[in-house]
């Protein structure tokens, strides 16, 4: 027992940040995309259908959601660095093929390698930092870890913009990602420790009886999917989460480009959302530990969709930078509050699995949003598309308000079961 782990924050602040630093080359590998992609479909492909221009983000989210699913599954069974690693690997050749590309559908296979990088690396280190936190701060932890994450697609987006105003839409602003998936990959192998031993600590501390009574795949893919109304309240609301982000990213820069909006400004929106969304995560995660999940995630979803309306309603770039800046908001309510949710609702033993089915759920949110807005946009037009977006991410938080129970866990509990571990560990040292 000399040796347990210690679970929390501050014991374990190396590794914890070590983890924020590679989640923020994760984010940035996506943030290599957000302005660029959709634009070279119409300039350099010739493609004019919206269904067509969304593909990359459909294989993109197809691959991750299953990612997620097979990392959280195996982080379980064989730990998390391995999985890490593998997900850098697939990130090296991604910005190559999208330099060399000669024809839009080696675009659609660069996200097809993409999305096994987002799956498996941003899984892994989002597990891993639930790890070594244990039951306090869940939603801080989270918060920094997305924070991280997504400030760094923000600023990938920014930079990528206004490489490719001033240079070309491509090869320079791919030509950083061969140093981020290299930095992401050496940090990974030489850097980062294992730390399923925090998870299997946490299950003795709580009474989980651990890998012995841990229930079948299946049995936790129904139980997060929709038998326990929490984790259906929150794959739900991820799913339709990334729905809208599918629209952020695949159609809006189609819509400002179509306004007159310049390659930098339409690159100053796509970076102010994610932007907004990563820096607001620093209050939000930390908030739900105070204020409960429940109502931070209903709030946030109707947040997001007036601020979806506002591209609609709303008209130019300043107005748009705005309605930009509320949906990174909102977002931001919502999306580590959803991860603190999972960990709530699952035990130590199977927690990786029960993350990697909500985030297999909430990343085929891609996939739905991409065909979705590109059907309605090819069908009716822009604006009609994102109207539909308007009213399903409204009526997803409506079922979060009816169906979520809050649930967290007791602080006197646990600060009390810490404090019996703390006198243990401190003789091994």
């Amino acid at each position: 027992m000399s040796d347990a782990p210690v679970l929390g924050l501050r014991a374990n602040w190396r590794q914890f940040w070590l983890l924020v630093l590679v989640n923020a080359f994760v984010g940035s590998m996506v943030g290599l995309e957000r302005t660029i992609i959709p634009l070279l479909a119409e300039e350099e492909f010739g493609i004019a259908a919206a269904t067509v221009t969304t593909s990359f983000i459909v294989s993109f989210g197809i691959v991750k959601a299953l990612a997620n699913l097979f990392a959280g599954r195996f982080s379980d069974r064989i730990g998390r660095k391995a999985i890490l690693i593998t997900g850098w690997a697939f990130a090296l050749p991604v910005p190559l093929i999208i330099i060399l590309a000669p024809s839009w559908w080696w675009i659609v296979f660069a996200n097809v390698l993409l999305g096994v990088n987002q799956g498996l690396a941003w899984s892994t280190t989002v597990i891993m930092k639930i790890d070594l936190v244990g039951p306090v701060r869940r939603g801080l932890a989270m918060g920094l870890n997305e924070f991280a994450g997504y400030a760094s697609v923000g600023l990938s987006a920014l930079l990528t913009g206004w490489i490719a105003q001033n240079y070309s839409l491509r090869p320079e602003p791919f030509l950083i990602g061969f140093v981020i998936a290299l930095a992401g990959l050496l940090l990974s192998i030489f850097a980062v420790n294992e730390t399923k031993s925090f998870a299997l600590q946490e299950a003795l501390l709580h009474g989980d009886d651990g890998e012995d009574q841990k229930p079948s795949f299946w049995t936790i893919f129904a139980r997060a999917s929709w038998k326990d109304k929490n984790l259906f309240s929150a794959s739900q609301a991820g799913l339709v989460k990334m729905l809208n982000d599918g629209l952020a990213w695949g159609l809006l820069p189609i819509y400002f480009a179509m306004a007159g909006l310049a390659v930098g400004q339409i690159g100053m929106i796509a970076a102010v959302y994610p932007f907004v969304w990563g820096v607001g995560q620093l209050l939000t995660g930390a908030a739900s530990d105070w204020l409960g999940r429940k109502w931070l995630i209903v709030s946030g979803m109707w947040v997001q969709a007036a601020a979806i309306a506002g591209f609609v309603l709303l008209d130019g770039y300043s107005a748009w930078i705005v309605a930009a800046a509320l949906l990174g908001f909102g977002t931001a309510m919502v999306y580590p509050t959803l991860l603190a949710v999972v960990a709530d609702n699952s035990q130590a033993s199977w927690r990786a699995s029960a993350v990697g089915v909500y985030r297999l759920w909430r990343d085929s949110g891609y996939a739905a949003g991409a065909l979705m807005v590109g059907v309605m946009a090819d069908a009716f037009s822009i604006p009609w598309a994102i109207w539909s977006v308007v009213i399903v991410t409204g009526l997803s938080g409506l079922v979060v308000a009816i169906m979520m129970r809050e649930r967290m866990p007791d602080p006197a509990t646990v600060s009390a079961q810490s404090a019996n571990q703390q006198p243990q560990s401190a003789k091994g040292k």
